[in-house]
């Protein structure tokens, strides 16, 4: 059975995420339950068999991550999806899948925390998790939609990014958008833009499975399709045998990071409204980022020049159009489900040119465009 594309249906967030897999070639998922993402486990379950997949269920978070580096590692696209304690528990192998370079994509439907926090109310809390929730110095893209149709299309983007830059990538829901039902439209595959990792042009007795080309990243062979192979979570050479050179260890952390900085261009998805004379900026993501667009015109409407600068990609971030921002507007105002995670990385790039505030909020429940209009009233005054 083909993969239903090109209508228009109403879908709750967690099934758009499921829709957009399924289009971009997700063939494998492996999973726990977890609230507020077993959606996406439940739609898989039910999709994949269709189109000759295979679901998955594992005995816990930690063998669910395994399987999808197996499966990837194989030639499948992979994906799974959790929630922030199942993420924490996924980590130790999210980092084997950056250093071995193995594409795949990891779900994270927000709630709040720590440890069990609040199963059913919505979080900002693991941004810089996705960032830096694994240990050592390790590149890392990360996208936060804030609609429901966009979740389907930054699903995509995501498989994408994971096969062209052999990487790990994450997609950051939360519980308001996981749970949203708007319209959708599900477009036909042919529509649109369909990236498969590079294969070797090389024989098989050439092939080194960490010689990286011009582009910093190396072309990758099925495992098990005749290539020699060797797979470790140390430190290794272009063989993937683990080594001790000063110039090998330095030159492969390197160009694991470079891969991705070296691409910002192409990787950071941002969206700007009212910026163009506005005195004050807000930026916010995921689903404030929703909260935020109202409060535009409700300021306007009073006489504020705000704008919004919406952060799709969080990682890598957006330090150049945010140093540019910092030095046209008096004012920026960060809103976050968090206590100032990304407010931090706001004030660093600002260089202080001009004041940074964060606007946070931790008592499960989303904010409102009413409570930032008051904030920026509030710091006008100042």
């Amino acid at each position: 059975m083909m993969v239903k594309e090109n209508f228009t249906k109403i879908l709750q967030g967690n099934e758009a995420c499921v829709e957009g897999a399924l289009l971009a070639g997700v063939r494998f998922f492996a999973g726990y339950p977890i609230t507020p993402a077993s959606e996406i486990a439940e739609g898989m379950a039910m999709r994949l068999p269709e189109l000759g997949g295979v679901f998955m269920q594992m005995e816990d978070e930690i063998a669910s991550m395994a399987a999808v580096i197996g499966a990837s590692l194989a030639g499948v696209k992979a994906m799974t999806a959790s929630s922030g304690p199942g993420i924490c528990l996924k980590m130790e192998n999210i980092g084997f899948a950056v250093i071995s370079e193995i594409p795949c994509v990891i779900v994270n439907a927000q709630r709040g925390g720590p440890s069990t926090g609040l199963p059913t109310k919505p979080s900002q809390g693991d941004v810089m998790q996705a960032r830096w929730g694994t240990h050592g110095d390790h590149p890392m893209i990360a996208l936060a939609p804030a609609e429901v149709d966009e979740i389907l299309h930054m699903t995509i983007k995501a498989i994408n990014f994971s096969e062209k830059y052999r990487t790990p990538v994450m997609l950051l829901l939360d519980e308001v958008i996981a749970h949203m039902r708007e319209k959708v439209n599900i477009p036909n595959r042919e529509e649109i833009e369909i990236i498969e990792r590079k294969k070797p042009t090389v024989s098989k007795e050439e092939y080194l499975p960490y010689k990286a080309e011009q582009d910093l990243i190396p072309p990758m062979a099925n495992f098990g399709s005749g290539y020699r192979y060797h797979v470790t979570g140390l430190v290794h050479n272009e063989k993937g045998y683990p080594t001790a050179n000063n110039n090998e260890i330095d030159q492969l952390l390197r160009r694991l990071t470079n891969k991705v900085e070296l691409n910002k261009k192409d990787i950071i998805i941002e969206e700007k409204y009212f910026l163009d004379d506005a005195k004050i900026a807000l930026i916010a993501y995921g689903s404030v980022a929703r909260a935020a667009q109202r409060t535009i015109k409700l300021a306007r409407e009073k006489g504020i020049k705000v704008g919004l600068l919406k952060l799709v990609t969080l990682w890598p971030f957006s330090d150049d159009t945010i140093k540019q921002l910092a030095g046209q507007v008096d004012l920026i105002l960060v809103a976050e489900m968090n206590l100032g995670q990304m407010a931090r990385e706001v004030q660093r790039a600002a260089e202080g040119r001009c004041r940074v505030v964060s606007y946070s909020r931790v008592d499960g429940e989303l904010i409102n465009p009413i409570e930032i209009l008051s904030k920026i009233e509030e710091e006008s005054k100042l």
